[in-house]
């Protein structure tokens, strides 16, 4: 039997052990800083990230990985006899559908499907852990994909960010541009909506984000259970750890993980950010 093989790319943010233990491969998003070039983990890690960040007087771009990129996993993968279920973060949040889609074309022998997730992060990181699990169980390419979409119709993104500057430099920010010029003690609370960037409030002070945030969370997933839930933090995992209990104190969590915001996801987000990512309702 053929196995299947799980491709993403490194804006998920899965957690490197997790990745690992599921044979999920990422073609990694690169960082321009100052004239260089750094791949998303590898050249710089969160930790190196947000420390420069924290003292730099230019704000880094980001680059999506190339075709080749994609192409030079998928290669190696089709010479091991696998299939292919590659799903991408949001088309209208980076090029690594475009990317990923070319490098299918350059392979047109090969079985590879690719997704547009309409999502990222987390959001996009716990369906692939679960059809990563099918895959190793020997679940067919099909079977795959009809998984994979349907657990992606119930996943979401809730944000916290302590500005919406580096989304409006970073050209990301969607619908969220009304709050742009908000008062500095406001934080701003996005969803992704329809693979982009929402605003849906500002909140005064952080606390009270916080507990809206949580709010926002119950109010997503009403009555679905099972519930995995992604806590991110970008250089804050005080307060990932504060929100993820005030979560575990409303409902019960299937599964949990606190996970850093890579740097070609805090870029964007800027430094402080928090947010819940969640699938519920799939097993």
């Amino acid at each position: 039997m053929t196995k299947v093989a799980i491709v993403t790319d490194s804006v998920t943010n899965l957690p490197t052990e997790i990745a690992d233990q599921y044979n999920i491969q990422s073609a990694l998003a690169n960082i321009i800083w100052s004239g260089e070039e750094l791949r998303d983990g590898v050249d710089i890690t969160p930790n190196e990230f947000y420390t420069r960040l924290a003292k730099a007087d230019e704000i880094p771009t980001t680059s999506q990985a190339t075709p080749i990129a994609f192409k030079e996993i998928f290669d190696g993968l089709v010479a091991k006899g696998h299939e292919i279920l590659a799903a991408t973060t949001s088309s209208k949040l980076s090029g690594m559908y475009s990317s990923a889609i070319q490098a299918r074309n350059m392979l047109p022998d090969a079985k590879i499907e690719v997704i547009d997730s309409l999502t990222g992060s987390m959001a996009l990181g716990w369906p692939l852990i679960k059809v990563a699990q099918l895959a190793n169980e020997g679940a067919p390419l099909k079977s795959c994909k009809t998984y994979l979409e349907k657990a992606l119709k119930n996943v979401g993104i809730l944000l916290m960010v302590d500005t919406l500057e580096f989304l409006h430099r970073g050209g990301r920010i969607g619908g969220a541009q009304r709050f742009l010029g908000t008062a500095l003690n406001f934080k701003p609370i996005l969803e992704v909506t329809d693979g982009a960037f929402e605003g849906l409030e500002r909140v005064r002070t952080r606390v009270k984000a916080l507990n809206r945030l949580v709010d926002l969370f119950i109010d997503r997933i009403g009555e679905r259970r099972p519930i995995h839930l992604g806590v991110l933090h970008a250089n804050a995992q005080e307060l990932a750890e504060e929100l993820l209990a005030k979560v575990s104190q409303k409902v019960e969590l299937a599964q949990s993980i606190i996970a850093e915001i890579g740097p070609a996801v805090g870029v964007h987000l800027g430094p402080g950010a928090v947010g819940l990512t969640f699938m519920a309702g799939i097993e």
